[in-house]
């Protein structure tokens, strides 16, 4: 069930948090999109438990979300971060083994609202990761990289320490923007849940919040489980890519400031995003 009112309400708290020039106030937006979203979730769940003809006419979905076009570098950052926001709402992917597309399972509002917030995030963390560049705050610094030296039998992988490159300070800083975005949605989603809880009221309602978010993880989880063809497991890097804790540290504080917001009139705002 697509809930339009829903998503409208959301876009309209991303919309604040990317007009003000207050880090607190856009963290505090960022949070209450991400709770409202999970309020939501809460919602359904509870609904559904509660109604047997609901629960038979609202089940998870599968949907591919496109990513870029193959060949296109860097699209293993802009997966992590879907995945990392997807996680925050009960979404569970595959990735492509060209990371040109995701599958993601679940329901079909948490997917609505993992594809909204992803349209902000990604446009914002491409922004950041290319005025890092063009600072030229990278130059200098360096990068541990898994090289193979020899031949033969005498052939060796061994860690070396290189100038850090332009592709991957940008992988490194967009890695860890990613990784930040998930954790500060996370938080939110738990205190949103956790407040859910403390507010059921009369035995019989206590604890109903719990069971039903349970009841939908394991469905989702069930449903994954009947729907994958996937193979193997997706990584966000290789060694061989190279591991730089200064893009890192960079990255790390973009994702701590970013707002997100939902501006459709950025290029590229309802579909890939390409540098």
């Amino acid at each position: 069930m697509r809930d339009d009112r829903l998503l409208t309400r959301i876009a309209g708290l991303l919309r604040q948090a990317e007009g003000t020039d207050n880090e607190h106030e856009a963290e505090a937006f960022m949070a209450a999109a991400q709770r409202l979203a999970t309020a939501a979730s809460i919602d359904l769940a509870l609904a559904r438990s509660h109604d047997g003809a609901q629960r038979r006419s609202v089940a998870p979905i599968t949907r591919q979300i496109r990513m870029g076009d193959a060949g296109k570098r860097g699209l293993r950052t802009y997966v992590q971060l879907f995945v990392q926001i997807a996680r925050a709402n009960d979404v569970t992917c595959d990735v492509a083994s060209n990371s040109t597309f995701v599958i993601a399972y679940g329901f079909e509002s948490d997917i609505d609202t993992c594809e909204t917030l992803y349209t902000s995030l990604v446009i914002q963390m491409v922004a950041a990761s290319d005025a890092y560049l063009k600072s030229g705050a990278y130059k200098g610094d360096t990068a541990r990289q898994v090289v193979t030296r020899g031949s033969g039998y005498f052939r060796r992988r061994v860690v070396e320490e290189k100038p850090l490159s332009p592709i991957t300070a940008r992988l490194n800083f967009q890695s860890a923007f990613a990784e930040r975005i998930g954790a500060r949605l996370q938080t939110a989603r738990d205190e949103g849940r956790a407040e859910a809880v403390a507010n059921e009221s009369g035995s019989a309602a206590r604890g109903s919040t719990e069971i039903a978010l349970r009841d939908k993880e394991l469905e989702v989880s069930s449903f994954y489980r009947e729907s994958t063809s996937a193979r193997g497991t997706w990584r966000p890097s290789s060694a061989r890519s190279g591991y730089s804790s200064a893009a890192r540290r960079a990255g790390d504080r973009a994702g701590k400031r970013a707002r997100i917001g939902a501006d459709a009139t950025l290029p590229g705002a309802n579909g890939a995003i390409d540098r």
